[in-house]
């Protein structure tokens, strides 16, 4: 469901050609007549990274999500992303959240939120003198054939796209592909073979994409792309778990979600007994039970093994 949202913020039409118009938005091969935003136009000429995924992100995407849009924030770049729920969704929080700048780019009017379940990340983007913009008019409702034009938007305006997790074929791929032909560098974060949210991101990577490996691999490519530093940076963490068993749990399912089976043979214990551990590690934030009936370790769980200096 979409609801139109209040006026509060600056509604501005900025048509091809005027001073407002992002120029890199040009380099697309038919770029938009006009674009509708609410909030501060000024923020399309900032530099920025596009940050998209899976809006069924698991612990392992919204980890990597965070981390991207945390390293972003610290280096001064504005965060791009589609709004939607999962990791776009998830980088715009984090976004804010480190009191950072983001652009959402809406595949409905700019006035329209869509889903309703985004509309309080809207409100605190425009807070935060960022934008919501978008090619269709004022009140468009989202439509199918709206959002090939719009990922295609959100790659244009960054130097770089950051894929956390994307299946084959997806959203979040053609906002790949767009980045491509338009000679962006995409980044790309490897995935179990076994995952089908990682056939995207794998699939690019085998075909070009920079692979993001870890935190430091992520942090040169921006510096590199970008031509500046990060202003903090931290060793890596201990990995979290009140004894050596629960810590080995959470090191089994960092590598990869499983099922209790799995991880009872993996640790060499009867299945009873780590379903029991799974419980206390459960409680305290650090693996939660996915749909599919695998344990995986928590995003929580994924950045307390790695510090930072904020």
């Amino acid at each position: 469901m979409s609801a139109v949202v209040g006026t509060a913020a600056p509604r501005i039409v900025i048509e091809r050609g005027s001073a407002w118009y992002p120029p890199q938005v040009e380099e697309l091969p038919r770029p938009p007549q006009r674009i509708y935003l609410r909030g501060d136009p000024g923020i399309l000429a900032t530099e920025s990274l596009s940050i998209v995924g899976s809006r069924l992100a698991t612990p392992y995407g919204r980890a990597a999500t965070e981390l991207a849009a945390r390293l972003a924030v610290e280096c001064g770049i504005t965060v791009v992303s589609g709004g939607a729920m999962g990791c776009d969704a998830i980088a715009g929080e984090e976004t804010l959240r480190r009191g950072g700048r983001h652009v959402i780019v809406l595949g409905c009017g700019a006035d329209v939120v869509y889903p309703r379940s985004s509309e309080e990340l809207v409100k605190r983007t425009l807070d935060s003198g960022g934008a919501v913009i978008s090619l269709e008019p004022w009140g468009a409702p989202p439509r199918r054939y709206t959002f090939p034009k719009r990922n295609r938007v959100i790659a244009a305006l960054s130097r770089a796209t950051f894929i956390a997790e994307a299946s084959l074929p997806s959203g979040t791929f053609s906002t790949a592909e767009a980045a491509v032909e338009l000679g962006r560098e995409v980044l790309a974060v490897p995935g179990s073979i076994f995952s089908g949210l990682s056939h995207g991101t794998n699939h690019l990577i085998a075909s070009g994409a920079t692979c993001i490996a870890d935190e430091e691999g992520l942090e040169v490519a921006i510096s590199r792309i970008f031509e500046r530093l990060r202003f903090c940076h931290g060793p890596a963490g201990d990995v979290p778990g009140e004894s050596e068993l629960e810590r080995e749990l959470v090191r089994i399912l960092t590598a990869s979600p499983l099922r209790v089976d799995d991880i009872a043979s993996h640790a060499g214990l009867p299945v009873r007994d780590a379903l029991e551990v799974l419980g206390d590690l459960t409680v305290a934030g650090l693996v939660e039970r996915l749909l599919d009936g695998t344990y995986a370790a928590t995003s929580r769980a994924l950045h307390a093994q790695t510090s930072y200096r904020t």
